[in-house]
């Protein structure tokens, strides 16, 4: 009996000197997942750098992206060469208009339309759908009729439509897109509440009082934070991709500002006359910026439902 108390006491000793243990919340769980996946974090580390370099690029340069080299114009032989000397980096379009400061706001003007789309696109679609699963009945059935319809429209004709219409204009196109890009998010979100707003934490809040958009806010949202990051990533190379298609058929961004799409276009019209650098260079950019995204996407998915590997 005396050993085993001395054992006793010795193990509440040995524990009771040592400093509690601290739990790892899901995000710290999903982000040491994440750091684990080389692919997701290689992309990570490109896609940071290129954005970067996007904004730091001009900079270096000693042209801007609409000013014109007016020597180069009647020399045939140099004409769009890629030159160190002359400053022209990724050489120069068919107007004589440095392509590497024009790569770099492009880079910049699709980047932002991918990002800004999804914001709007985050915002709307996790309200919408959050409202729509948490109070279900009648108000839920009438949200998703509405979705469903506009989800039956062709999106990229009105988009067209709306730029024969009003003109090519940036801040037309994030509307164009803000306008339909919420819908797959907000029924993504509807799933996930009809599935978490009979939980025992809900059922306390309501119990306590607490209204419904407060539980809305505080107790679904945030419990949904994990599958709207996976498909905001996954959203924004989405949106780039439109925008490019869009800015390829020449009703996108209005010169003198450019886009991937845009200088993929003017690179596609000249690759005739072997000026081959003024379609690699920004199509290099587009294929590397996507696949960052998905690689990104793939890991985030890992990262936060590892058993769906």
């Amino acid at each position: 009996m005396l050993v085993n108390k001395k054992k006793m006491e010795s193990m509440a000793d040995s524990m009771s000197s040592h400093a509690p243990i601290e739990g790892r919340s899901l995000w710290q769980d999903a982000m040491g997942r994440f750091m684990h996946n080389k692919a997701a974090l290689i992309s990570l580390i490109v896609l940071v750098t290129m954005i970067a370099t996007s904004f730091i690029g001009p900079y270096l340069s000693p042209w801007d992206f609409e000013s014109i080299d007016w020597a180069l114009l009647g020399n045939a032989a140099e004409m769009g060469a890629p030159s160190i000397e002359n400053g022209h980096y990724f050489g120069t379009d068919d107007l004589g208009r440095d392509q590497f400061a024009r790569v770099m706001v492009g880079t910049q003007i699709s980047l932002m339309v991918g990002i800004v789309g999804t914001a709007v696109a985050v915002v709307v679609g996790v309200l919408y759908g959050a409202i729509s699963g948490y109070f279900g009945g009648r108000l839920d059935n009438v949200m998703m009729r509405f979705v469903d319809i506009l989800m039956s429209i062709p999106y990229m004709f009105i988009l067209i439509i709306l730029f024969v219409m009003f003109g090519r204009s940036i801040y037309l196109l994030f509307i164009g897109l803000g306008l339909f890009s919420w819908m797959d998010m907000a029924r993504i979100v509807r799933g996930q509440t009809l599935a978490i707003k009979h939980k025992e934490y809900i059922e306390a809040a309501v119990a306590a009082g607490v209204s419904d958009f407060k539980i809305i806010l505080k107790h679904i949202v945030p419990n949904l934070l994990g599958i709207v990051v996976v498909y905001t990533s996954l959203l924004i190379p989405g949106l780039i991709l439109t925008e490019s298609f869009i800015s390829f058929l020449g009703l996108g961004i209005q010169e003198p500002l450019t886009s991937w799409g845009a200088l993929i276009n003017d690179g596609a019209k000249t690759i005739q006359y072997g000026t081959l650098w003024q379609l690699l260079f920004p199509l290099a950019f587009f294929v590397t910026g996507l696949f960052c995204f998905f690689f990104i996407g793939d890991g985030l998915r890992d990262a936060f439902d590892p058993k769906d590997r």
